[in-house]
C-alpha cells in the first residue's frame, strides 16, 4: 500500500510541475507557445494554379519544387511566423486543366493584395561585389554586434553592386571537379553578360563576388582570375544536392512555372480567437459533463478516473507544444473527442470490476481482474481508432482533416497510459485494504447494477 501510494504522489506532482509548464508557456511570445493554425490565429490562405502545360513531364517534379523553394523563400522575407508553403496534386477536370497547385497559408497577414503581389513577382538575382580587406575586417569584428540582425546588416553592407543580374545568365548546371569529384556550379552567361562579368573579374581578382537571390547570398566565391568567355564555376564545399539547389536557384531567378490566383481566403485575428473560446468553452463543458456522469455512477473510481482525465489533458497540452502540432478548430474538435473517448477506457474496467465484485470477489481482487480482463477489449478499439486516424492523416488532403487526425491519434494513443497506468496506480493507492462499511459505501455501491 505504502509503495503505491508513494508512486501515486510521484505521478501527481510530476502531473503538476508539467501542468505548471503549460500554463507558464501559454504567452504567444514564449518559446513553446501553441501553435495555432491558420484558422485560429487569423491570416490569410492563398491558392493558386500552376501551369505546367509547357513543361516536359520529366520536369514537372523539380519545376514544382523550384516553385515551392523560391516562393518559399519570398514568403520568409515578410517575416512570417510559421509560414506554410506546400505543392498539391488533384486531379483535373480536364486535359487541358492544371491539376497541379500551391498552397500558401500566412498567418497573421491580412493584406492580401500585399501578399499576392510580392509573391508573383520576379525574384531578383543579383551579383555583388567585396573586396578581401573589407571581407577580412568584418571577419575580425563579428563578434562584436549586438545582436544577428546587426551582423547581418553590416555582411550585406561590405557588398557593391556590379550591375549584372539573373536576366544575365542563359544557363547554370551542374559539373563536377576532375580533380577532387566534388560538384561544382557551372555558369553561362548572355553576351551582355559576358562582356559585365569579364570586367568584373578582371578589375576584382582575390575579391569576393556574392551571388544574392532576393537581397540573401546564396555563394560567395573568390575570384581566381579574370574570366573572359561567359562562363564561370562556383567552388565550394557544396552537397550533390545543395549543388542542385544552387543550380535551380540561378535558372529560375524567375518563378519556374507560371501561377495564377484561384482562390484565397482572409481570416481575421477576432474570428480566430472567437474559435479559440469558443473551443476552450466547450472542453471545459464536456470535462465537467463527464466528471460529474462518473463522480454520481462509479463514486470514488469516478473521482480516480477523473483525475487521470486531468493527468490526461495536461500531457496532451504539453505534446502540444513540444511536438508541436499545429492547432487548427479541427484539432481542438478532435482533442474534444479525444476526451470523452479516454473516459471509455475508464468504464470498460469499472464494468469488469462490477462483474468480479458480484461475483463475491474482495476490493483488491475485484480490482486486479477488472484491469486484467478490459485491457484485451481496450487495445482492441484503440488499435482500431488509430489505425482510422493514420488513414485520414495518410491520405487526408487538407490541413482541416490531418490536423483531426494527427491529434485524434496522439489522444487515444495517450489515453491508454492515463487509463491503464495512472487509473491504476492511484485507484490501488486510494483503496481500502479491507472490507468496511465506508469501503463499500464508496466502492462497492460505487459499482451497483
Amino acid at each position: 500500500m505504502l509503495k503505491h501510494r508513494a508512486r501515486a504522489v510521484f505521478l501527481l506532482i510530476f502531473a503538476a510541475a508539467i501542468g505548471y509548464f503549460v500554463y507558464s508557456s501559454q504567452q504567444p511570445s514564449a518559446k513553446h507557445a501553441f501553435k495555432l493554425g491558420l484558422d485560429l490565429s487569423g491570416g490569410t490562405h492563398l491558392v493558386y494554379k500552376a501551369d505546367i502545360s509547357k513543361l516536359a513531364p520529366e520536369d514537372i517534379k523539380d519545376s514544382m519544387a523550384s516553385l515551392r523553394d523560391v516562393v518559399e523563400h519570398r514568403v520568409n522575407l515578410f517575416g512570417v511566423s510559421e509560414p506554410l508553403v506546400q505543392t498539391e496534386q488533384g486531379a483535373a477536370l480536364s486535359s487541358k486543366e492544371s491539376a497541379y497547385k500551391l498552397i500558401i497559408e500566412l498567418p497573421g497577414i491580412t493584406n492580401v493584395d500585399e501578399a499576392v503581389k510580392s509573391i508573383g513577382a520576379t525574384p531578383r538575382l543579383e551579383f555583388r561585389v567585396a573586396t578581401a580587406d573589407d571581407m577580412r575586417a568584418f571577419q575580425a569584428s563579428s563578434t562584436s554586434f549586438a545582436s544577428t540582425s546587426d551582423q547581418t546588416v553590416a555582411y550585406l553592407n561590405i557588398f557593391s553592386d556590379t550591375g549584372l543580374n539573373g536576366s544575365m545568365v542563359s544557363r547554370a548546371n551542374i559539373q563536377f571537379n576532375t580533380t577532387t569529384n566534388q560538384p561544382v556550379v557551372g555558369l553561362a552567361f548572355t553576351s551582355e553578360g559576358r562582356d559585365i562579368f569579364s570586367k568584373v573579374t578582371k578589375d576584382n581578382i582575390g575579391n569576393y563576388i556574392g551571388i544574392f537571390l532576393d537581397g540573401s547570398p546564396i555563394s560567395v566565391p573568390v575570384v581566381r582570375e579574370q574570366i573572359a568567355d561567359g562562363k564561370a564555376e562556383i567552388n565550394g564545399t557544396f552537397t550533390l544536392d545543395e549543388a542542385k539547389t544552387l543550380v535551380r536557384n540561378l535558372n529560375y531567378g524567375a518563378l519556374p512555372v507560371p501561377i495564377s490566383l484561384i482562390s484565397t481566403q482572409t481570416i481575421g485575428p477576432s474570428l480566430g480567437q472567437a474559435a479559440v473560446d469558443g473551443g476552450i468553452k466547450t472542453g471545459i463543458v464536456a470535462f465537467i459533463i463527464i466528471a460529474i456522469f462518473l463522480i454520481i455512477w462509479y463514486r470514488l473510481p469516478g473521482f480516480i478516473a477523473i483525475i487521470a482525465l486531468a493527468v490526461y489533458t495536461i500531457l496532451m497540452l504539453a505534446l502540444f507544444k513540444l511536438i508541436p502540432v499545429t492547432l487548427t478548430a479541427a484539432g481542438i474538435a478532435g482533442f474534444i473527442l479525444s476526451i470523452g473517448m479516454a473516459v471509455d477506457a475508464n468504464i470498460l474496467i469499472f464494468e469488469r470490476m462490477k462483474e468480479e465484485l458480484a461475483r463475491g470477489r474482495g476490493i483488491w481482487d475485484a480490482m486486479h481482474e477488472g484491469f486484467a480482463r478490459a485491457w484485451a477489449s481496450i487495445r482492441d478499439s484503440n488499435i482500431s481508432s488509430i489505425i482510422t486516424g493514420a488513414v485520414l492523416y495518410y491520405f487526408g488532403s487538407t490541413s482541416v482533416v490531418t490536423g483531426f487526425a494527427l491529434v485524434f491519434v496522439v489522444g487515444v494513443i495517450v489515453s491508454m497510459f492515463t487509463a491503464i497506468t495512472a487509473s491504476r496506480l492511484l485507484l490501488y493507492a486510494v483503496s481500502p485494504s479491507r472490507t468496511t462499511k465506508l469501503s463499500t459505501f464508496l466502492i462497492s455501491n460505487g459499482f451497483r447494477k
